[in-house]
């Protein structure tokens, strides 16, 4: 019975069956092995990680020219040709956001940090509904890292603005975009400002920051790993299972 009781719990903690942590942001990826630097974090509520850097775009272009025209987006509906490029402070129209997160995603064939699914923020509503308009929004996920994660208050209540930035680095008291298209007019896109804490519509050729997402934690193996975790986890069960019959 120990052997088994033993071989069990060592499945447990292989397979991450632990009580969760209460944190609802975690380190990932230490820039240097051991440290408490990282280089995204993820949020255990909402199933999502962040890049640390919440203006990775000025130092970091994944190859992307800045202060040059990067064409149309493909798939983007505004109206007349603008002009999509990334400055050297980060900011970019929302084409070029869209650019920006394709690079990242292409980088070094694998993707940032090892991934290719990295996306711009939604502005939707957990449910699936239309963005909602104003402050103190939440269902957002930027509304969510800005009001639950990072505790801030809404303009003009006291205390309002960026006052907490959290672990991340570089994130700016500034308007970032969404994902999300404005539906009622297709030349705009949701944002959210960092500062009063609004979310909002605005045309697609203003210059706004960018902050990459992905779903999903970034230290959870594979699902091929996992398979071969649970094929040697099931392989030890047996072995226990035998020895105790005998």
């Amino acid at each position: 019975m120990k052997m088994r009781m033993g071989v069990l719990w060592a499945g447990v903690l292989v397979l991450g069956l632990a009580a969760p942590a209460q944190a609802a942001l975690q380190g990932r990826l230490p820039v240097t092995a051991g440290g408490t630097d990282y280089q995204a974090y993820y949020d255990t509520v909402l199933d999502l990680t962040w890049t640390a850097d919440a203006n990775l775009a000025a130092t970091n272009t994944f190859g992307l020219a800045y202060n040059t025209n990067l064409g149309d987006y493909p798939g983007d509906t505004y109206g007349p040709t603008y002009t999509e490029q990334i400055l050297t402070n980060g900011r970019m129209p929302w084409g070029a956001a869209l650019w920006w997160i394709d690079a990242m995603n292409a980088a070094g064939g694998t993707g940032y940090l090892g991934v290719n699914d990295w996306r711009l923020p939604t502005a939707l509503n957990p449910d699936g509904s239309g963005p909602d308009l104003g402050y103190n929004v939440t269902g957002s996920e930027i509304g969510y890292m800005y009001y639950t994660n990072l505790g801030n208050i809404a303009y003009p209540n006291p205390g309002w603005g960026l006052a907490n930035t959290g672990p991340f680095a570089n994130l700016q008291s500034n308007y970032y975009w969404s994902g999300t298209k404005y539906g009622p007019v297709p030349d705009g896109a949701w944002v959210f400002n960092f500062d009063f804490g609004a979310q909002d519509a605005y045309d697609k050729r203003l210059g706004f920051y960018a902050w990459a997402v992905r779903p999903g934690d970034v230290a959870v193996p594979e699902p091929a790993s996992m398979a071969l975790v649970g094929t040697a986890l099931g392989g030890l069960l047996g072995v226990g299972w035998r020895r105790r019959r005998r």
